[in-house]
């Protein structure tokens, strides 16, 4: 039987921390889902479909990593997708009280999709969506920090607002 993950997140955007997560997953798993929530507690740079055809772009090198969308709850596109596994990326100790909470209620909705934690590169540690999207409002490099297709996105994005 085929292992099958799913990774979660907004991805607004993606960044190289994310796909380190991604690319990590894609060792340990048969199939990685990599699945973009449309989070409507947020307020996105980009939309779903320009964040899911950016994702596509960037993981089209991995060929077990398939990218969707997906609305309503995590461990129902987990059990639809019959993965074993939700992959989550930790950045630092303060990412950790947030993601136990997610963790524990997955458990109580499926106690048979497990939650594993991939702790990302040291490099990308501080590496947040937020913040590349706030260096890249002001015209920082964000080259070190995103895929250049990304970056290229980025600057598009900017210059329209």
């Amino acid at each position: 039987m085929a292992s099958i993950a799913v990774c979660p997140g907004s991805f607004d955007p993606v960044t190289f921390g994310h796909m380190d997560i991604i690319k990590r997953a894609s060792k340990v798993f048969d199939k990685v889902y990599v699945c973009v929530l449309n989070n409507t507690s947020k307020k996105p740079l980009f939309t779903v479909e320009e964040r899911v055809a950016l994702l596509q772009e960037v993981t089209n090198e991995f060929g077990n990593v398939e990218v969707e969308e997906f609305h309503g709850l995590l461990i129902d596109y987990a059990r639809s997708k019959n993965a074993s596994s939700i992959v989550r990326g930790l950045r630092a100790v303060s990412d950790f009280e947030y993601e136990m909470q997610i963790t524990s209620m997955n458990r109580v909705l499926d106690e048979s999709i497990e939650t594993l934690f991939m702790m990302t590169n040291n490099q990308y540690s501080f590496l947040s969506s937020s913040i590349v999207k706030e260096v890249a409002k002001y015209s920082g490099s964000v080259s070190e920090l995103v895929p250049p297709v990304v970056e290229e996105a980025l600057k598009k994005k900017f210059k329209s607002n």
